[in-house]
């Protein structure tokens, strides 16, 4: 195997070849599987009815309110839940309401809760839950990062946010324990698919007040009310999942206990597996074509993009035609077929493959490529940002710590050498540690990625609007911002998708801010007595609510 793909990789390049057949790709996720070397799965130690999964990093942030990342969103999808949770289809179905009434004009939703719900410690869960944890979301003093995505639909709720407005003008009414109403901005076709998603997740007061700062920060700091509660938490370990006898559909909950153990590689999470020890593990690219004809052996797809987030507030980065040059001197059919091989696409453009776009077609089909690679074009382009800088830049690529991360890096690193004749220096971090470099405004450029919230391509073209944020690069376009504002307003579906092509091109081909690298698929090995593992391929990935083990 390691002969036949460093034969493969030779005929790219040879400087990646050296680094390759050096390196055994590892690094376990929940959203995959690993391989056996032999092809077989050994299925002592995994006890009956107990779940072994894997993360492959570790857990930033388990406070719902601040949290953006999909480890986290993962775990909480399980221990929480909103009015609504995605089903096994991705379609959302009442879960915390029973019910609810829209009007003909699709501004006001009114929910009426289940009679049964309750949080884990015995107290009932009432539409007063829901109001106080959204607009804590949204209050200036509490929010995260995620307060758009309550305050972009809610009426009055936006003004609230950015402290102009008050809060007796946001929509968000509690009519009674039992009935909690919304008032819309305008309509949002995808609303009650919002309303399953993390930051729609219910909160009690009294419990989050007593926690302080401490909320979330441990399994005893949160009160839960989804499907499983934790009981083991640590953030560079694990966490252990165990079923909440207090949910209010406990008796479709199979799975009596989930272990998830933080495996950053995945030669590691491998030998776990062969041991009976996963249940479910992400392949390497070096290992798919050994397993691709295992029975245990999938792969998936989600709405996932990786790129290379550029920082306009570096004196050198800030520079575009250094930055077009970066975007142009690497092929990422290379990183697709040689680096990943695991199902992941090529990326050409930010919004991935299948999301939703015009008239019945995907967005990308509409849009088509929009940076496709030219290294001669890259060359010139460099010698005239370096002559208009003055200096030869020394550049830095931020990078979690995780296995394929850590090979995007060195990919880009030997292309660039390759083909533009630089060096650039690699800086690899914990998950957690590398996005507190980028809020901090600690790099020149970063492998990042986003996961879709829900199905438009708005859940990614809105994060690049104003206000600029270090995260999103301190990029600024009053033409792109008008572009995504208006396209937010707009409702005949043709126009508003037509402003939001209009806006990819402006954030990639014009103004530079991105590079694109892949469009994230996995291939995996999963135990065959193992059913039912959903995966969403937007919002929260991971939900067992539906898992079973049959033996």
């Amino acid at each position: 195997m390691k002969r036949r793909l460093f034969t493969k990789i030779l005929c790219f390049m040879v400087v990646l070849s050296v680094f390759l057949t050096g390196c055994n790709f590892t690094g376990s996720s929940t959203d995959s599987t690993d391989e056996n070397t032999d092809g077989e799965s050994t299925e002592t130690g995994t006890s009956d009815n107990v779940l072994n999964l894997s993360i492959e990093n570790d857990i930033p942030d388990l406070n719902q309110v601040t949290t953006t990342d999909s480890i986290s969103f993962s775990i909480l999808n399980n221990v929480m839940e909103g009015l609504y949770r995605l089903d096994e289809n991705n379609e959302p179905q009442p879960a915390m309401a029973k019910e609810v009434e829209v009007t003909d004009d699709k501004l006001t939703y009114t929910f009426t809760l289940r009679d049964d719900i309750k949080w884990s410690n015995g107290e009932p869960i009432t539409a007063n839950d829901f109001k106080y944890s959204w607009m804590r979301a949204m209050h200036p003093d509490t929010a995260g990062s995620y307060s758009f995505i309550l305050a972009d639909y809610i009426k009055g709720a936006k003004p609230f946010s950015e402290g102009k407005g008050n809060a007796d003008s946001v929509g968000i009414e509690v009519k009674d324990d039992k009935t909690l109403v919304v008032h819309l901005e305008k309509p949002t076709p995808y609303f009650l698919g919002l309303t399953a998603f993390v930051t729609y997740f219910p909160l009690n007061k009294e419990f989050v007040e007593s926690q302080g700062g401490e909320f979330g920060l441990s399994g005893d700091a949160i009160l839960y009310n989804g499907p499983y509660v934790i009981t083991d938490f640590g953030q560079a370990e694990g966490v252990v999942l165990e079923k909440n006898d207090q949910y209010w559909d406990k008796e479709n909950v199979q799975i009596e206990k989930i272990d998830l153990k933080v495996v950053k590689e995945l030669s590691t999470a491998l030998n776990l597996y062969e041991a009976g020890e996963l249940d479910r593990v992400k392949l390497s690219s070096a290992n798919v074509d050994a397993y691709k004809d295992s029975p245990e052996f999938g792969t998936q797809t989600n709405f996932r993009s990786y790129y290379v987030q550029f920082n306009l507030g570096d004196e050198t980065i800030a520079n575009d035609n250094i930055r077009k040059a970066l975007q142009l001197a690497y092929d990422p059919k290379i990183l697709e077929e040689v680096i990943l091989n695991n199902g992941s696409e090529a990326a050409y453009g930010l919004i991935p493959p299948k999301m939703t776009g015009p008239k019945g077609q995907s967005f990308r089909e509409a849009q088509g490529p929009v940076i496709e690679p030219d290294v001669e074009k890259a060359k010139e382009l460099w010698a005239k940002g370096v002559d208009e800088l003055g200096f030869e830049p020394e550049l830095e690529l931020l990078t979690a710590d995780d296995s394929v991360s850590k090979d995007s890096g060195t990919f880009l690193q030997s292309q660039y050498k390759k083909n533009l004749g630089i060096d650039i220096s690699l800086v690899t971090k914990p998950y957690s540690g590398r996005l507190q470099a980028m809020r901090d405004d600690d790099f020149q450029m970063v492998v990042s990625a986003w996961g879709a919230d829900y199905n438009d391509p708005m859940t990614y073209m809105d994060l690049w609007a104003a206000p600029p944020s270090a995260f999103r690069g301190n990029y600024s376009d009053e033409n792109y911002d008008d572009l995504v504002l208006s396209a937010k307003d707009e409702p005949d579906d043709v126009k508003r998708m037509n402003q939001l092509l209009e806006a990819e091109k402006i954030l990639l081909k014009e103004d530079a801010v991105l590079a694109p690298l892949y469009y994230q698929g996995a291939a995996y090995l999963q135990k065959t007595y193992v059913k039912n593992l959903v995966f969403h391929p937007y919002g929260a990935s991971w939900d067992y609510k539906y898992a079973k083990i049959e033996k």
